[in-house]
């Protein structure tokens, strides 16, 4: 939340109390919540449904901002630990058993992402990966 107020701070930009309680659900959350999954944890902690347009229009400038990333497999949004350069490419981890999420950062395959998008002449204007199936523990469990 300190990185967030500060690059708003810095950029002069507004983290409104809808744009806060949104991403601060997000953050407390630790997994991907929906939208409606976000209005429903915002309607226990303050009582009050907010509408979905406003909420969409927070995840919008909270995506824009870097402060949250949409995982398109799940159609949900996760708060990013940690701000990456705009070009970097992410890579999520997403176990589709438990929902858990991993977020990383791959140096060679971000190379090689950047050296075929070059040979093609190909401007990316996402940089964002998803790798969908099941973490260790829940293979472990399906296992036993």
């Amino acid at each position: 939340m300190a990185t967030a107020e500060t690059h708003c701070r810095t950029h002069n930009l507004r983290l409104t109390p809808q744009r806060r309680a949104v991403l601060e659900a997000l953050v407390h959350a630790c997994q991907p919540m929906g939208a409606y999954d976000l209005i429903e944890a915002l309607r226990k902690a303050s009582g009050t449904a907010p509408a979905p347009i406003a909420i969409y229009r927070a995840l919008d400038f909270l995506k824009e901002q870097g402060f949250i990333h949409r995982l398109e497999t799940l159609n949900a949004f996760i708060a990013c630990p940690h701000r990456h350069a705009q070009d970097t490419r992410v890579v999520f981890l997403i176990c589709e058993t438990c929902r858990k999420v991993e977020e990383v950062v791959a140096p060679p395959l971000d190379n090689a992402l950047a050296a075929l998008a070059k040979a093609h002449d190909f401007m990316p204007n996402r940089q964002v990966l998803e790798l969908a199936g099941q973490c260790a523990p829940c293979r472990a469990e399906t296992a036993a």
